[in-house]
């Protein structure tokens, strides 16, 4: 993503994780650790909307990580239905977290079901301090409940995952989400925009 990207590996439960760090000019005021969408349908740690999670970490001082899951670029395993996907997550959070850093989870499509199941499974005392989640698969994957101040965004054409889909898990917890008008998917010609979205969130 940019010059001084560090291609740090960290040990999983299915073999080595690929990951990428970007940090922030000054120390950072926290970790972000960021999962990508779905490997089987070319899903990796490079794609955009991930980037744009990382850019704005950035922008607002905190660490960015972004890493591929088993069996993505050169993390070793294969895929395991979203399961060993959630441990790789853990595995990656464990080793990549700062001590007295605040944590953040973010994801995208299938990383955004991820970023729900590892947040839910850290013990207390370890919570993330916040998530970002960018068009959650709310289709084929079950969403774990999330903290009120989770920023969620989707866009209002999304045609994989469908907006009332993510509403339809959204609204039994009350969970906010900002719609981006005439958004798709992979928010061609909105990626500026879902990066202010979270600048402003961080900064807020």
């Amino acid at each position: 993503m940019r010059p001084g990207t560090e291609r740090p590996e960290v040990a999983g439960p299915a073999g080595t994780i690929e990951c990428a760090v970007d940090n922030p000019p000054s120390p950072p005021v926290g970790v972000a650790v960021l999962c990508h969408p779905h490997p089987q349908h070319g899903g990796t740690m490079d794609n955009k909307v991930v980037q744009t999670l990382a850019r704005a970490f950035v922008e607002v001082g905190w660490r960015a990580v972004r890493f591929n899951f088993r069996g993505a670029g050169a993390s070793a395993g294969s895929w395991d239905e979203g399961h060993g996907e959630v441990d790789d997550a853990l595995a990656v959070i464990a080793a990549m977290r700062m001590p007295g850093l605040p944590l953040a989870i973010g994801g995208f499509s299938f990383g955004g079901y991820v970023a729900t199941q590892a947040a839910a499974r850290l013990p207390e005392g370890q919570r993330a301090r916040r998530l970002v989640l960018v068009a959650p698969a709310a289709l084929g994957f079950l969403l774990a409940p999330v903290p009120q101040d989770t920023l969620v965004v989707h866009g209002e054409d999304d045609d994989v995952v469908p907006l009332a889909a993510v509403l339809d898990w959204a609204r039994p917890q009350v969970q906010p989400v900002t719609v981006v008008p005439g958004g798709g998917h992979f928010f061609h010609g909105r990626l500026m925009l879902l990066k202010q979205l979270v600048v402003g969130a961080f900064r807020g």
